[in-house]
């Protein structure tokens, strides 16, 4: 989280001792030239949110010079109390807050829970935290791969408590430092339910106020299925389970996506035996079917998992009275009953619901749809009749176009770019996606069949190149060779259509990719980039490198040259 000082040089032919050494109320005509001061608070400089610099002149070697600075929360269009109201503090709504700060808007956010939203609190920082804690527990109990490092480590052991207050003081330190990066900017932070009451205008409690635009990033909670009682004990959602409050020795895990997969993880490096219930017929059901099996081969397995595929819980009932956990299972097609599973507990992971009721989308018409705002590519909200409701935009998991916390940030981005003159639609398929299991799995584009579907329908070929881990001498010397990296792409014009790595810090290795396909840039020329070595960077170079492209590389690409 940074924040930044923009400072607009120019020369000027008046003379210096004409002018005020300091100014609040100049308007210079000049194209400036700017430069970032990043990670610098404004305080830093002297400035404070009740006294803004915005102008000064100064000499050098017989040169004049004038800067207009800015920062801080700007001053509101006349007619309205904020430039822009966002209705959320999560990733999405304080990415959105931050960019609209740094374009000179007077910013006010609405929170009716905490700062952080889903993804601090609820969601992929806590369970991170867990995550890191089954990764090393992992590595330690494996005696063949210790041994391998000339290693001797007695049994490892854990302290749940100690375990979950790490989870618990990791999203503490991101909430408030989420908070604290708005503060410092001088984005208004209202505490409160906040709902639309007409155009340009929000309730949040008591309270009445009206912004140019407003931008709603209201979340998404837990999907809790139709039959399925939780008691927050003994059937749980992950919002329970990112709470660690116990272990229980056999757990269902009700769905194979990245939440599922992710909390197998831990379970079972802390102990626990899993079965994994799946309404479609083969796990992993939203992975590129290659990556799928191998990571079934790697991460189900060889671990103390079992599952059901092609079934849906149609009922689950809490244990109580001395009585396990009881889940009823039905056919998936046929919907007749299948068996009967008697645990210690159940963890409900079969997606997320978007959190819109409440929003007052009544007062303008919206209607939503599954529970998702509908918006256009440009996150504009559409009504019920078909028609843009202006000033009025969606992010993040309430349109339902991609949700992951980033995705959520980065369309709020967008969102600042076209209020402040910048049109900017956001290209959703660059968006990369992760789920960091152990080894862990990323990818940005689209599957394998989805490219081929897409390419039967518009006429091109496509092609695949894969490189393995085995090959990686970091990975090697990590003694972690498991995994590949799959890239699909066309050969006739060298545009890459997806990537997908399964293998140690898949996560990190993926935005090479994704930056690639957002920058469009060609596998022709980033194949020319260099790669630090040793490094795992060099999968994904290996991967470029291996593609077979008919087109040349670009002019540019081939005319760069470092002199040594």
């Amino acid at each position: 989280m940074q924040s930044a000082l923009s400072l607009s040089f120019s020369q000027t032919s008046l003379p210096l001792a004409n002018r005020p050494l300091c100014s609040s109320n100049v308007a210079p005509s000049f194209t400036p030239r700017n430069l970032r001061f990043c990670g610098l608070r404004r305080e830093a400089f002297g400035f404070s949110p009740s006294k803004r610099l915005t102008s000064c002149r100064f000499q050098i070697q017989n040169r004049r010079f004038e800067i207009s600075a800015s920062a801080g929360n700007g001053a509101p269009s006349k007619s309205f109390d904020y430039d822009l109201i966002i209705i959320g503090a999560g990733v999405g709504g304080h990415g959105a807050a931050l960019h609209a700060v740094e374009k000179g808007l007077k910013t006010a956010i609405i929170e009716g829970d905490v700062v952080g939203g889903t993804c601090v609190n609820r969601g992929c920082v806590p369970s991170k935290a867990l995550l890191a804690v089954s990764g090393r527990m992992r590595e330690l109990q494996n005696e063949h791969h210790m041994k391998a490092f000339g290693l001797q480590v007695s049994a490892a052991g854990y302290d749940r408590q100690g375990v979950a207050d790490h989870a618990s003081n990791l999203a503490t330190k991101i909430r408030n430092n989420l908070t604290n990066s708005m503060k410092a900017l001088g984005v208004d932070i209202l505490t409160g339910f906040g709902a639309v009451l007409g155009p340009q205008k929000v309730q949040y409690g008591d309270n009445i106020i009206t912004g140019k635009d407003i931008i709603i990033a209201t979340g998404s909670v837990p999907f809790v299925p139709k039959g399925i009682e939780v008691d927050g004990k003994t059937v749980i959602t992950s919002d329970h389970a990112l709470k660690l409050e116990s272990v229980p020795d056999w757990i269902a895990i009700v769905g194979s996506g990245y939440i599922g997969l992710e909390f197998s993880d831990v379970y079972t490096a802390l102990g626990s035996e899993v079965t994994f219930i799946e309404a479609l017929d083969q796990l992993m059901p939203g992975f590129d079917p290659e990556i799928s099996k191998l990571a079934q081969r790697v991460l189900i397995n060889p671990r103390k998992i079992d599952y059901h595929t092609g079934v849906f819980a149609s009922k689950i009932t809490p244990a109580k009275d001395g009585k396990p956990v009881m889940i009823e299972l039905i056919d998936a097609k046929t919907k007749e009953p299948k068996d009967t599973l008697e645990v210690d507990a159940a963890l409900i992971a079969t997606g997320r619901a978007p959190f819109t009721n409440g929003l007052g989308l009544e007062n303008i018409n919206v209607v939503t749809q599954r529970g998702f705002i509908p918006v256009d590519e440009r996150m504009r909200v559409i009504d019920g009749n078909g028609k843009m409701v202006p000033h009025l935009y969606c992010i993040g998991d309430a349109n339902g176009k991609l949700m992951l916390a980033h995705a959520a940030s980065a369309q709020g981005i967008s969102v600042v770019e076209q209020v402040t003159g910048r049109d900017h639609v956001l290209n959703h398929l660059s968006i990369p996606a992760a789920c960091f299991t152990h080894p862990e799995i990323s990818m940005v584009g689209f599957t394998e069949p989805q490219a081929r579907e897409k390419g039967e329908k518009e006429g091109f070929k496509v092609s695949i190149a894969k490189t393995s881990f085995k090959a990686n001498t970091k990975a090697l010397a990590e003694n972690e060779g498991e995994g590949i990296a799959k890239m699909i792409y066309r050969p006739d014009n060298g545009e890459i259509l997806g990537v997908h790595i399964f293998g140690l810090h898949a996560a990190d290795l993926i935005h090479e990719a994704s930056n690639a396909i957002a920058l469009g840039t060609r596998i022709q020329d980033i194949k020319l980039a260099v790669h630090a070595h040793p490094t795992l960077s060099e999968v994904v170079d290996e991967l470029f490198k291996a593609a077979k492209v008919d087109s040349p590389a670009s002019v540019t690409a081939q005319s760069v040259k470092v002199a040594v």
